[in-house]
């Protein structure tokens, strides 16, 4: 079972995300501010980010990682994302990897994603949700 996830309305209008374990993130639809669709890109490049970390790290050094920078294409019309665009970015420039060491790390890093991101997975195929509403009085 996942942890429990809530979000709720703030005094100011801005909307707070909880979880059981302590975490938390602000988001709203302001100028300066997450809305849904960043954080449904924000989840996949997270989820990316870490799939990719051990073979980043293994052939780089502790600390290194990817920059992942995801775009999506928009359907005003059905108010839903028709796809996902994502770009790994590895900086191994300090490395200096011979060519065949870096398609080898390219390959790792296409691998674990593939193999270990739950967001990417979801993303993929038709996923119900369903939605309950309970009305206090």
């Amino acid at each position: 079972m996942s942890k429990r996830l809530w979000v709720e309305r703030d005094k100011d209008g801005t909307w707070n995300a909880y979880g059981d374990n302590g975490a938390h993130i602000t988001f709203g639809k302001g100028e300066d501010q997450f809305n849904p669709g960043d954080l449904m890109k924000i989840a996949l490049a997270a989820c990316g980010a870490l799939s990719s970390q051990f073979a980043v790290e293994s052939a780089l050094g502790k600390g290194k990682g990817a920059k992942i920078v995801v775009d999506g294409t928009y359907d005003a019309d059905d108010d839903a994302y028709l796809s996902f665009d994502e770009q790994v970015d590895v900086d191994a420039t300090s490395a200096r990897l011979a060519q065949e060491d870096a398609d080898k790390l390219e390959e790792r890093v296409r691998r674990h994603i593939a193999k270990s991101c739950t967001v990417a997975h979801t993303y993929q195929r038709e996923t119900p949700v369903r939605i309950s509403v309970k009305v206090r009085h």
